[in-house]
């Protein structure tokens, strides 16, 4: 059974005795039970603690005979936070340079993820040195490097609130740091542990009669020894923080937030450079398929219906058809993204056309047309079209409020490629009206018909069509064929494909336009999404390998579970 959510404060102070009262004081209106852990003060701290700790109520004082480090006094007043029944602790320096006023949202944030750690998010005033605020940016670095991740906003910020039995626990199974290291080494290991992190903004300021136990030589030190440790614990770790955010079924998967994840990944491929890059694949790939048993099992499924379909057709097996070299493939093709983002594919010599797709993409057509595009090869590649001559601009129709995120990173690395991306969470009016009018300027919209939405609609039923793929039906969603019927444009089908080590751009029509007519549209649209799974297959069997969809493509996801 989960214990109840019950907060406390806890304060590790040394030598901070002239502060603290005024610290306390800022508390009081929070009614929150307060542990001081004094680490070995000198006496003049020791003889106001006692004091305060006299007039003070819901106040206990623990005393370290010898300064033992700020996170040997927090881990101490952990375990009397515990052994008193409190499942939170929230940390507050004592020197008063946090915004405890900012605590309920704190603690709002805490009883909500009962197991993450929540930490402020510092918001400087003039008054932070700058070395140390130079100092911190380095540490973020490691950090982001030690949990193969960005979500961790600042690792040095003492005003935080520890869930305590997880902590508890990290610090049974582990040494931490004792003193200036044990912030950020805390925040990294919870994360291994699996514990989330959230941030709060909060300001902090430094006051002009504070007092710091920074020892530029040997914390410094200690730091350093401390991001050596978590690098190379980071290493064997690399499967499990790659696979942090998986989920049973691909609708349930949520995109990483923000915009310092691809950041990261073009500063890496800018120092590395693709070759490098492209080396380092070698065993992460391995390490992930060997760890990934859903996308692995996905993986060798899809394999296996390769290989028997083009048994089926009396066609020849392609080399290297494995369930790691489509692990592989998929990895390379994430290269190709960041090299599309960059402008470094380039038409003609990275991207061709197959034969005859350059007649059915028809770039001299005035009209707007709409691209029905799939998950089967590097769509991406598609960017490489912006460097033709009377090029179209293509908006590419997302299901995802992350779309936002991509399209302001996309303009930041590449704004000449000529993509743009509109999110959307449902298609109504209001999108149609978008879209159409892009279309009346000539502009093309692409769209992908092989993935269902992530919630059912309509009381709960999916808004699919089950069609036969690879011997056995699929679901496919209905939405992009019914809005492309809605919009009465051409229609064309498209797929990159990487074929004779060149990405070949395959397409050919589809409908012009297409129609649904009302007195037999559910019949029309099945066979208009049969046809579609047909020349799926038909291009999947052509470079199986390009098929990337790493989950149980033949089932819906349980709606029992729905998020």
């Amino acid at each position: 059974m989960p214990i109840a959510f019950s907060p406390c404060v806890l304060i590790p102070c040394y030598n901070h005795g002239a502060m603290m009262s005024r610290v306390l004081a800022r508390l009081q209106p929070f009614g929150l039970p307060c542990i001081v852990v004094d680490d070995g003060s000198d006496t003049a701290t020791r003889q106001e603690l006692d004091r305060l700790a006299a007039e003070t109520a819901n106040l206990t004082l623990i005393r370290l005979s010898a300064n033992a480090g700020k996170g040997a006094a927090v881990i101490c007043g952990m375990q009397a936070a515990a052994e008193a029944g409190f499942s939170h602790a929230v940390q507050v320096d004592a020197d008063g340079q946090h915004a405890i006023e900012d605590i309920p949202t704190f603690l709002a944030l805490a009883q909500e993820h009962p197991t993450a750690l929540i930490s402020g998010q510092p918001i400087y005033d003039d008054s932070i040195p700058r070395s140390r605020l130079y100092g911190r940016w380095v540490t973020h670095v490691w950090v982001w490097i030690e949990t193969l991740s960005l979500q961790l906003k600042d690792s040095m910020c003492g005003f935080r609130v520890y869930p305590v039995g997880p902590t508890l626990q990290l610090a049974q199974s582990v040494t931490l740091g004792k003193r200036m290291d044990f912030d950020t080494e805390v925040m990294v290991r919870l994360w291994w542990q699996g514990n989330s992190s959230y941030f709060v903004p909060t300001r902090v300021t430094y006051p002009l009669d504070g007092l710091s136990h920074f020892d530029a030589l040997k914390d410094n030190l200690r730091i350093s020894r401390m991001h050596t440790r978590l690098f190379f614990g980071m290493l064997p770790r690399i499967p499990s923080l790659l696979l942090r955010h998986s989920s049973p079924h691909w609708a349930r998967q949520q995109e990483v937030k923000g915009l310092w994840g691809m950041r990261l990944m073009l500063l890496v491929w800018r120092f590395l450079g693709r070759r490098a890059f492209s080396l380092l694949l070698y065993p992460v790939v391995g390490a992930y398929w060997l760890t990934a048993t859903t996308a692995r099992h996905a993986s060798q499924n899809w394999i296996a219906r390769v290989r028997e379909q083009l048994a089926v057709r009396q066609m020849p097996v392609p080399s290297r058809l494995t369930s790691y070299q489509h692990f592989l493939r998929f990895g390379n093709a994430m290269l190709n993204k960041i090299a599309s983002w960059r402008g470094e594919v380039q038409f003609g010599r990275d991207v061709v056309f197959a034969a005859g797709a350059e007649e059915a993409l028809s770039v001299s057509d005035p009209r707007g047309k709409l691209l029905l595009a799939s998950h089967l090869g590097d769509i991406e590649a598609c960017r490489a079209l912006a460097q033709l001559q009377g090029s179209k601009t293509i908006n590419a129709l997302v299901f995802s409020d992350n779309a936002r995120r991509f399209q302001q990173i996309m303009q930041e690395m590449a704004p000449q490629a000529g993509l743009n991306l509109i999110p959307v969470t449902d298609i109504g009016p209001e999108t149609a009206i978008l879209l159409k009018e892009k279309l009346d300027r000539g502009e093309w919209i692409a769209i992908v018909g092989d993935r269902i939405a992530v919630n059912p609609q309509r009381g709960g039923e999916w808004r699919v069509c089950w069609s036969r793929f690879m011997g056995q039906p699929a679901p496919f969603p209905q939405g992009p064929f019914i809005l492309a019927s809605l919009l009465r444009c051409p229609v064309a089908l498209i797929f990159a494909l990487r074929q004779q080590e060149k990405l070949r751009i395959h397409c050919e029509p589809f409908a012009d336009p297409l129609l649904l007519p009302r007195a037999e549209r559910q019949d029309a649209l099945q066979k208009t999404i049969d046809r579609y799974a047909e020349r799926l297959e038909h291009y999947a069997l052509q470079s199986p390998l390009d098929w990337f969809n790493f989950f149980d493509f033949w089932h819906l996801p349980d709606t029992k579970h729905k998020e």
